[in-house]
C-alpha cells in the first residue's frame, strides 16, 4: 500500500534506513558531485529557484537533489520510470525533506499522477529524463509554463524528442541537452549503459555470455558500451543499424553487421538500444531462435514488441525476477526480460556511481548557470549544448578525484595554435 502525503508518496517509509545507507555509498563513489554540494552549501547559487525533476530515482539521483537541495532549491521529484525506482530511497529522500512522488511498478495512470504532482510546485527549472516532464508541461499543464525559465534533459531520447518540437516551433522554453556533454554521452552512455546492462541481464538469469551469440541493436553510444562488455566477456557480438556510418564503425570495431532479420534467426541474447520503436518487432519475433532472450535498455518500452508476443503465446509465466518465460502457439520458448523496460535499472541499479558522478555534476552546474539572468535572457526557445567550460571542470575534477596529472601547452604551444604562417 502505498503512502500518499501533501509532500511524498512513497511504498513504504520504514526503508529510509536502508535508503540511506545506498545514498551513503553513492557519495562516497561521487567525488566530483560531493565538490559541487559543499560549495553549493557556501554559496547557495539556486536559491529561490524551485526545480522539478522526472528522473530514475535511485542512490546517484538522490545524491543529484541532495546537492541542489543544498544549493537553496526547492526540489520535486518523480520517477522517469515505472521500473527504475528504487523504494528505500524514495523513503529516505522523503524524509530529508525532499517532494518526490515514485515506487516501483507504479501504473500508467499513477505514473503521470507523480509527474502532476512535480509540476503543482510550479517549478522554474525542469530536469527530465526522457521528456515526459516536458511533455505533460506543453500539453496538459500549459499553465505552469509561465513559471519555468529552462530546462534540462539527461538522455538521447528526450534530446531527441525536444529537438523536433524545437524544429516544429512548438518547444516553448529553452533546453540544455546534458545527454550531449562529452563528460555525459563518452562515459555514462558507453561505460555505464554498456556495464550496467550486462549487470542487469546477468542478475536476471545467470546466464553464461561467452560462447553466445549477442545481437546488439543500434550502435551509438550506448551500443558501442554494450557491444563492448558483451565481446569482452568472451560473446560472439553482431550489431544491427540503419545508418551506414556507424554500420561501419561497428565492423572497424571488429564486430559482425548485418539485417536484423537475418540476425534473429542465429542470435541467442538480444539488446536493443536504439530510442526507436519496435526494433524488434512481429517480423523479427516470428523468426527467433527457441530459447532467445530478449531485453532492451533504451528509454522506453517501445523497441520490443511485447503486444505482438503476447499476441502469438499461449502464456507466460514469471519464472524468475524480472524474467518472462513466453510458450509461443508454435512451441517455441522466448525469454523477455523486465516487461521490455530498461533492464539495467529494473533489473539492476543502473549505470555505476562513478559515471553518474559526471552525468549529474553537469545537471547541477548548468542549473547553477541557467540562474543567471544575463544567461537565459540570452536563450531562444531552441535545445541547446552543455557549455564547454562546464564540460571541461567536470573532466578536471574527475581527473583530480583519481589523482591523475595531465599536461599543460607551453607558451610557445599556445602561440603556435593562435597562428596560421609558420608552415613546413
Amino acid at each position: 500500500m502505498v503512502e500518499k502525503t501533501q509532500n511524498y508518496a512513497v511504498k513504504d517509509i520504514k526503508l529510509a534506513k536502508e535508503g540511506n545507507n545506498l545514498i551513503h555509498w553513492a557519495e562516497d563513489h561521487m567525488p566530483v558531485l560531493m565538490r559541487i554540494q559543499k560549495e553549493f552549501v557556501k554559496k547557495k547559487p539556486l536559491k529561490n529557484i524551485t526545480i522539478g525533476c522526472c528522473l530514475h530515482v535511485t542512490k546517484e539521483t538522490a545524491v543529484l537533489v541532495k546537492t541542489l537541495k543544498a544549493g537553496g532549491a526547492k526540489v520535486s521529484l518523480c520517477a522517469s520510470n515505472p521500473l527504475s525506482t528504487n523504494d528505500a530511497v524514495v523513503a529516505a529522500l522523503a524524509k530529508e525533506g525532499i517532494f518526490v512522488f515514485a515506487w516501483r511498478g507504479v501504473s500508467n495512470k499513477d505514473y503521470y499522477w507523480c509527474v502532476d504532482k512535480v509540476l503543482d510546485y510550479k517549478p522554474n527549472i525542469t530536469m527530465d529524463d526522457g521528456s515526459d516532464l516536458v511533455t505533460q508541461l506543453h500539453t496538459k499543464r500549459k499553465n505552469e509554463l509561465q513559471y519555468v525559465i529552462a530546462g534540462t534533459e539527461e538522455t538521447t531520447t528526450g534530446v531527441n524528442r525536444q529537438r523536433i518540437m524545437a524544429e516544429k516551433g512548438d518547444l516553448k522554453y529553452p533546453i540544455i541537452a546534458v545527454n550531449d556533454a562529452m563528460t555525459k554521452h563518452f562515459f555514462d552512455n558507453r561505460y555505464g549503459t554498456g556495464q550496467s546492462t550486462i549487470d542487469g541481464i546477468l542478475r536476471a538469469t545467470s546466464v553464461l555470455f561467452a560462447g553466445k551469440t549477442v545481437v546488439v541493436g543500434g550502435y551509438g553510444w550506448c551500443g558501442k558500451g554494450v557491444s563492448m562488455r558483451a565481446s569482452g566477456m568472451g560473446a560472439n557480438v553482431i550489431v544491427t543499424e540503419v545508418d551506414p556510418v556507424r554500420a561501419l564503425e561497428a565492423v572497424m570495431d571488429g564486430f559482425r553487421v548485418m539485417p536484423i532479420k537475418k540476425a534473429v534467426k542465429i542470435g541467442d541474447i538480444f539488446i536493443t538500444v536504439t530510442g526507436n520503436k519496435h526494433v524488434i518487432d512481429s517480423g523479427m519475433i516470428d523468426l527467433l531462435k527457441d530459447g532467445a532472450i530478449i531485453a532492451n535498455s533504451g528509454h522506453f518500452d517501445n523497441e520490443i514488441n511485447v503486444p505482438y508476443l503476447d499476441k502469438i503465446s499461449k502464456n507466460y509465466k514469471e519464472i524468475r525476477p524480472n524474467v518472462r518465460e513466453y510458450t509461443l502457439k508454435d512451441g517455441r520458448t522466448i525469454y523477455l526480460l523486465a516487461e521490455g523496460r530498461l533492464v539495467n535499472l529494473s533489473a539492476a541499479e543502473g549505470h555505476p556511481s562513478e559515471v553518474m558522478d559526471m552525468s549529474f555534476a553537469n545537471q547541477a552546474l548548468t542549473a547553477e548557470w541557467l540562474t543567471n539572468k544575463n544567461t537565459v535572457k540570452n536563450l531562444e526557445k531552441k535545445v541547446y549544448s552543455v557549455p564547454q567550460e562546464i564540460d571541461q571542470e567536470i573532466a578536471k575534477h574527475k581527473l583530480k578525484s583519481m589523482n591523475i596529472d595531465i599536461d599543460d601547452l607551453t607558451k610557445t604551444q599556445r602561440e603556435y595554435m593562435g597562428d596560421w604562417k609558420e608552415g613546413t
